[in-house]
Formats: C-alpha cells, sequence, structure tokens
C-alpha cells in the first residue's frame, strides 16, 4: 500500500493550487446560478404579460402556460451561460489585487456591457424603452448573483501569511 500520491502532477503545489482555483469558481458558479434562479420567484414583466395574454383553458392560445415557463428558464439559463459566468470570472480575475468590493465592481461592469450586448445583438431588441427596461430587469438580477460569486470566491481566496507581531524571523 502506498502513502504517497501514484500521480506526482497532482503532488505539486502548483498543481493543487490551480485545482483549488478550479473548484472554487466551479463552485461560484453554481451558486450565482442558483440565486439566479431564485430571482426568477418574482417573474420578468414579460412572463407576467405573457400568463395575462390568454387564459389558461383557451385552446386558441398561441403558446400552453408551460412553454412561457420553459422560456423563462431558457432565459435564465443563457443569461448565465453568456453574461454571468463571464462577468464573474473575468470580475475575480481583474480585481484580485483590489479586494471584493472592486471585483465586485468589475463584474458589474462586465455584466453590463455583456447584457447590453447580448439584448440589442442576439436577442435583437430594437425599442429602446424595451431595451432599457429589459436591460435593468438583467442587470438587477445579476447584479444580486454576481455578490454570491465574487463573495464566495474573495472568501476562498488564499491569502499570503502574515508574520505574527513580535518574532523576529
Amino acid at each position: 500500500m502506498s502513502t504517497g500520491s501514484d500521480y506526482p502532477a497532482l503532488s505539486t503545489s502548483r498543481a493543487t493550487v490551480w485545482l483549488r482555483r478550479v473548484a472554487v469558481h466551479l463552485g461560484a458558479m453554481h451558486l450565482s446560478g442558483a440565486l439566479l434562479v431564485l430571482t426568477f420567484l418574482v417573474p420578468p414583466g414579460w412572463v407576467l404579460d405573457a400568463y395575462g395574454a390568454a387564459p389558461a383553458d383557451d385552446p386558441t392560445a398561441d403558446v400552453p402556460p408551460v412553454m412561457i415557463l420553459l422560456g423563462a428558464l431558457f432565459e435564465c439559463v443563457s443569461f448565465h451561460v453568456v453574461v454571468q459566468i463571464p462577468s464573474g470570472l473575468l470580475g475575480s480575475w481583474l480585481g484580485r489585487r483590489g479586494g471584493a468590493l472592486v471585483s465586485y465592481a468589475v463584474a458589474v461592469v462586465m455584466a453590463a456591457a455583456l447584457t447590453l450586448v447580448f439584448l440589442w445583438g442576439v436577442v435583437r431588441v430594437a425599442d429602446v424603452a424595451e431595451l432599457t427596461s429589459l436591460w435593468l430587469d438583467y442587470m438587477a438580477r445579476g447584479a444580486l448573483a454576481l455578490a454570491g460569486y465574487v463573495g464566495l470566491t474573495s472568501a476562498l481566496r488564499p491569502r499570503p501569511p502574515r508574520p505574527s507581531p513580535g518574532v523576529e524571523g
């Protein structure tokens, strides 16, 4: 029975640090995704409008009610993958020297820009009023979820050891 690692690459401190960072970011991605889904407990305006457009028992309705829920879920997942994860990664990487507040500010600025590009370029929202309304809704939800991402990565970021006061080295 061997007490050492059979995989020499995993026994190095560099590989361990890298794996720890990956695990922290994967956990932060899942946390922020869960927080984003929880923000959908307060449904977006378009979901409320779609539910009020036709009664559930109306056979002439264009879209069954379950499709509205699936559309909201797809919207949530798309936003998480296209905007939130890249913003969280870039915010935690670019703001790592300045602390949690700087990381959060960078992440929110990145999310604001990516959300605007996503809504205007991908979703093709052309009306300025509708674009502004959707952007504000996405940013409110995304800012809450990014707070969880940046908070977790900042809390689990390795800190350099501090010298003990009164002890000479």
